[in-house]
């Protein structure tokens, strides 16, 4: 099989999503708008082409891609790259392949799309509107009261995303938001961030998880001083995700998803009732994969080649482990001068610890706003889930790194 992977060196896993599809026996070109000789060596190891583009103009890259069609055949087109799975549908179409049609992505990027498919089927979402105007904006704001989140309808995650409370402040981030053509409002739910995500072969849930934030995207993006924490629930079945776990199967088959990766999160509110939040066609972002490998020791960038190439899912999944990984931001400016309380930490949790990556000594500090890996990254690991929070929570109020 011959199979066209856009973007096959960015974000950084995709390198791995690349290296699946050779490992399963695709044939892999590749599509991208780097140099080839910048590829990751994962990426470049295992592509047999690849064409280096302007992303930018599709209606250009897929008539590019179908001369090269006309002298190789290409069987399957594969992007787990947020801007670029409309291009991806866009090169099926004109090339006739299976998957996901321009129809079928747009209800995956388009927030307001998306939740209407889902209102239809009778799917809990938030109260919602959408906005090309800034007067459109404070209109749904108004309409559905304070406090409101706005994003952009095409975003990713918390991207350019804000938790509105007052007219006030919705005045003063508007201008913030000029660049954007259109942006969902839409009401606040109170709870916790959930996501539920899945491998899917011809409809068909393969493999799926659960996790959460801790605490809320939008907390961790307002707050330098947080250290950002997602957890992976060794058991996806406890009761108590029972909603947002059946909401996620219902949300797939009313999207109508086939094959592949997908990333929804949902909200889980005091009460217990699950609300819809967003659902993207590809994988989770932000180490995620990795915190699902860990917490089965399974390898789903594999895994998905698997389902794109062979139509099926064959890994064992036992599922060991809850695990957490723990993103820290660096205190204070300039480059990375120690680590405070490190040596501690390794000390109570070096069993479960299976990753740490602290940005260097001596290196410049990196920016919290547009790096949510920020200066640290520790992974923990362990059976029991008040073990694993508990770990995770004490690292992320005992370990510093401190740039002067």
């Amino acid at each position: 099989m011959n199979v066209l992977m856009i973007s096959p060196g960015f974000p950084k896993e995709m390198r791995f999503f690349t290296q699946g599809l050779a490992a399963e026996g695709a044939t892999v070109f590749g599509l991208g708008d780097q140099p080839r000789e910048n590829l990751p060596p994962e990426a470049a190891g295992a592509l047999s082409a690849y064409v280096q583009v302007s992303f930018g103009d599709d209606a250009a890259i897929v008539e590019q891609v179908a001369r090269l069609a006309q002298r190789t055949p290409i069987h399957r087109v594969e992007c787990l790259w947020e801007p670029y799975v409309i291009l991806a549908a866009r090169i099926r179409e004109r090339l006739g392949l299976p998957g996901l049609t321009v129809d079928q992505t747009i209800p995956f990027r388009d927030k307001e799309v998306m939740k209407r498919v889902l209102d239809a089927a009778g799917i809990r979402t938030p109260h919602h509107y959408s906005a090309t105007t800034a007067a459109g904006v404070v209109e749904a704001a108004e309409a559905i009261g304070y406090p409101v989140i706005v994003k952009p309808i095409a975003g990713a995650g918390s991207e350019s995303t804000y938790k509105v409370y007052s007219r006030d402040q919705l005045d003063s981030i508007l201008p913030q938001l000029r660049s954007v053509t259109e942006v969902s409002v839409e009401e606040f739910v109170e709870g916790d961030d959930m996501t539920f995500d899945t491998l899917c072969v011809d409809g068909r849930v393969q493999h799926y998880n659960i996790s959460t934030y801790i605490p809320r995207a939008l907390v961790m993006k307002e707050n330098e001083w947080i250290s950002p924490i997602t957890l992976v629930y060794r058991d996806p079945d406890l009761p108590e995700l029972a909603a947002g776990r059946e909401m996620g199967f219902q949300v797939l088959k009313a999207l109508g998803f086939q094959t592949g990766y997908t990333h929804m999160e949902w909200y889980r509110t005091r009460d217990g009732e699950a609300v819809f939040g967003e659902i993207g066609a590809r994988s989770p972002g932000a180490g995620l994969v990795d915190l699902i490998n860990y917490s089965s020791d399974i390898d789903t960038y594999r895994g998905w080649a698997e389902c794109v190439v062979q139509g099926r899912f064959t890994q064992p999944v036992e599922r060991r482990y809850n695990a957490a990984w723990i993103y820290k931001r660096a205190r204070g400016q300039g480059r990375i001068r120690r680590y405070e309380g490190l040596e501690a930490i390794l000390t109570e949790f070096g069993p479960h610890i299976v990753d740490l990556d602290l940005n260097p000594i001596g290196a410049p500090r990196r920016d919290w706003r547009q790096v949510l890996v920020g200066d640290g990254l520790v992974v923990v690991r362990h059976p029991d889930l008040a073990t694993t929070r508990r770990m995770a929570e004490h690292i992320a109020a005992h370990l510093h790194i401190v740039a002067g």
